[in-house]
């Protein structure tokens, strides 16, 4: 008889976001924008705070950013909420703004991580921001999550402080950090907070401010799942669990220790624990000779038996991933394994020895918000506009007070959290989780009526109905058993799983209902598509394509190759072919004239100089000259950065031997150069640098003045201009001059290939918003 499926952890009702009873401050209401300043809290009739969250982002009251939803869900829950948005860091001062709260703070770097925010893929400062006003670049610290949270303890150091956000979630055990070329500590020991919540943190969050309200002590709160922590030996909230080393899950292979040369070859045996079979005549090997493995007391069942509720895996310590690259890549890898809320145990990473010696612990991941949770996060009474501190004297927030973030997702709704792609090179899983968490559909009309009523400047167009994934919405798991017992990273690769559902029919529904909404125009998706389960569904390619499509619609292939698609777990290019077919199908049926965008990047692991060559000679075979580059950003946590790091492949499994899959790191500005080079291999600047590649790989075949050619034999002037769709990214030339390929202020010319972004025509009857 088989034996049944563990579901405890997923199948177990977590405490609903509204049972339980409102803090008793629920008496002051609801405030129009959570307070800022003393003035404002004054106007609500407050004297203090209960919890004030400190952010990296401008506020604005929309659930798109995180800080916002946080804060109601919090003031919902009867507690007195303020921000400090992007405070002076340079003293505690900023800090003491709202005075002490009474239960704790509240910490974020922002919704992005604070040195992707700060540093291109080049390690170059950016000189915007788009999460401040105006655009304006360096009002949040590097590493701002540490910053912040040392500041907060300097302003009140009896206050606990709670970490959050994605540079928190990212950072939760040691990780490579890209910026300083080394393996950091976990942020939870950097930061010195109490305590830190991971992933979507609504349901931690209540739970922890209840108990904290009800004075229980933040060190005694270590039961409470998606949530980190420092535990020191001996500690006795630590008594009862069942440690199991992470070789026991994922054996990293053989791992060989130093030999001292200055042994004798029988001394370098005895050392090992065995002999020199020379000196003593034994055999070399002796097949009835086992290797002995001890193991704790584990009862019958063994390791796979363990009570995962109870049991922790202890991973190598930061100090060991920090000298050993190969640790590293297994670590990486058991986190990975243990991301199901269904089925994830317990970690513990060491850090430190002797009397600095701590462990940090992890509680599994937090279970997913329910459909009605969703609801009761997202139906908040959100302004659903930029806090007034930073509008203009006329009440604007546009000009020098726009705020970039807010603009793009001013007219746009999110109908869903979490993504089962498992992109390597992609934070989303590991921070929302691969189950999808989505909205009921009324609630997500009713935010669509909401905004054209009450936003300013609304003119019908709905600018997205998205999420991570535009076609993820209700989709997952055909069994709840399996879906709580599955441990692969990826429901999608290398293939669609037979227990996926595919069925966008309640994702077409939604469509459909949303621009038959009086006073709506039009619908457009505007979240990035996965293709390889929108083909299944060829009823809803055609309902994008002839109703949501505004001209454009982008898809993210990233490659053409085999070797970097494996390393990124992306489908083929057949799937981006069978989806362009059906594309250009529907679009020919609508009678309009629509463009694919598709997206690349440069410079992934796994991807030699002769993979970016072939995708370099497919964009001109099919007319694609890319104006936006993306190169490989390697950020904390992430599997592609533990390739990055280690030069392994963690998804093949890890070992020191010949086993060991070797990944093709891109490192270096040269090589780096190159690859984008090739990626905009229409732009003359690049030309000198691929001559010398193609020569040197033996493709001067490639290099001349036919169309067959890549690029041509002929050097023209040039003024080392970079015309990038973000224009703030765009490196000028000489006065008055754009890129080569499309100079400023002239029309395309007829018969040019057109870039991606720049050069394309508008629709005929639309005003061109590029002039």
């Amino acid at each position: 008889m088989n034996a049944p499926i563990d579901v405890s952890f997923f199948a177990r009702n977590a405490k609903p976001l509204t049972s339980y009873r409102p803090y008793w401050a629920k008496r002051f209401g609801v405030a129009p924008f959570l307070p800022m300043s003393r003035a404002e809290m004054e106007q609500l009739g407050w004297d203090s705070c209960d919890i004030i969250l400190v952010t990296g982002d401008a506020y604005v009251d929309h659930p798109s950013f995180g800080m916002a939803v946080i804060g109601r869900v919090l003031e919902a829950q009867g507690f007195r909420v303020g921000i400090i948005a992007q405070p002076d860091w340079q003293s505690a001062e900023p800090f003491k703004a709202l005075g002490k709260p009474n239960l704790f703070w509240g910490v974020t770097a922002g919704n992005m991580d604070s040195m992707i925010n700060r540093y291109t893929a080049d390690r170059k400062i950016r000189s915007d921001d788009a999460y401040t006003p105006g655009d304006v670049g360096g009002k949040r610290p590097d590493r701002a999550a540490i910053v912040y949270s040392q500041r907060c303890r300097e302003a009140y150091k009896d206050v606990p402080i709670v970490l959050g956000g994605i540079e928190g979630s990212l950072r939760r055990i040691a990780h490579y950090d890209y910026w300083s070329d080394k393996v950091r500590r976990s942020i939870v020991v950097d930061a010195k907070c109490d305590l830190l919540l991971y992933g979507n943190a609504e349901r931690a969050l209540v739970e922890v401010a209840h108990r904290i309200a009800a004075r229980e002590p933040i060190e005694q709160i270590t039961d409470v799942r998606g949530t980190a922590f420092v535990r020191r030996p001996g500690d006795p909230t630590a008594e009862g669990w069942i440690e199991l080393d992470s070789t026991e899950v994922d054996q990293p292979g053989h791992v060989e220790d130093h030999i001292n040369p200055y042994l004798t070859t029988s001394e370098q045996a005895q050392a090992q624990g065995q002999s020199c079979s020379k000196e003593e005549g034994a055999p070399a090997s002796d097949p009835t000779v086992k290797p002995i493995t001890i193991h704790r007391p584990q009862g019958a069942g063994g390791v796979a038996k363990l009570p995962r509720e109870r049991t922790v895996i202890r991973l190598p310590s930061y100090e060991q991933v920090k000298s050993d690259a190969v640790l590293y890549a297994h670590a990486n890898r058991v986190l990975h394994l243990e991301t199901n809320p269904g089925n994830a145990r317990a970690l513990v990473q060491a850090h430190g020895e002797g009397s600095t010696a701590r462990d940090v612990w992890i509680n599994p991941p937090p279970i997913p918000l329910t459909t009605a949770e969703m609801d009761y996060a997202f139906d908040l009474p959100y302004a659903r506009s930029p806090h007034p501190a930073y509008a203009d004297e006329h009440g604007k927030h546009d000009g020098a007070t726009k705020i970039p973030a807010w603009e793009m997702i001013r007219f746009s709704v999110n109908i869903m959290r979490g993504c089962f792609g498992g992109c390597t090179f992609c934070s989303i899983t590991e921070h929302e989780g691969r189950i999808i968490q989505s909205r009921s559909e009324d609630s997500i009309i009713r935010e669509v009526e909401e905004m054209r009523d009450k936003v300013a400047g609304f003119t019908g167009v709905v600018s997205d109905l998205g999420g991570p994934t535009a076609n993820m919405y209700r989709l997952g798991c055909r069994s709840p058993a399996i879906e709580a017992a599955c441990r692969k990273p990826s429901c999608v690769y290398p293939g669609i799983c037979q227990n996926l559902t595919t069925n966008h029919d309640p994702l077409i529904k939604i469509y459909r209902r949303a621009r038959a909404l009086k006073g709506i125009k039009k619908v457009l998706i505007g979240s990035g598509l996965r293709y390889d389960l929108a083909v299944k569904s060829p009823e809803y390619v055609k309902e994008l394509v002839q109703h949501h499509v505004g001209g454009y619609l982008k898809i993210a292939p990233e490659h053409t190759e085999g070797g970097p698609l494996s390393k990124m777990m992306k489908p083929g290019i057949g799937s981006y072919d069978k989806f362009k077919q059906l594309f250009e199908k529907y679009s020919e049926e609508a009678g309009k004239k629509q463009f694919l965008i598709p997206y690349f990047i440069a410079a992934h692991p796994g991807t030699s100089d002769e993979d970016m060559m072939n995708l370099a000679i497919w964009l001109k075979k099919n007319g694609f000259r890319a104006d936006q580059v993306q190169t490989f950003y390697p950020s904390p946590m992430a599997t592609a950065t533990a390739m990055y790091h280690s030069n392994l492949n963690p998804l093949k499994g890890i070992h020191r031997d010949e086993r060991a899959e070797r990944v093709d790191i891109v490192r270096g500005d040269k090589r780096r150069r190159l690859h984008k080079a090739f990626l905009r291999y229409h732009d003359p600047n690049n030309w000198p640098l691929l001559r010398e590649a193609l020569k040197a790989m033996g493709r001067s075949d490639l290099i001349g003045n036919g169309k067959h050619h890549l690029i041509p034999t002929f050097q023209p002037m040039t003024d080392g201009g970079y015309q990038s769709a973000r224009k703030k990214n765009s490196t000028p030339g000489g006065a008055g001059k754009g890129s080569a390929s499309s100079p400023a202020g002239k029309a395309p010319v007829k018969g040019r290939i057109l870039t991606q972004h720049t050069g394309l025509p508008p629709r005929a009857g639309v005003k061109d918003r590029r002039k």
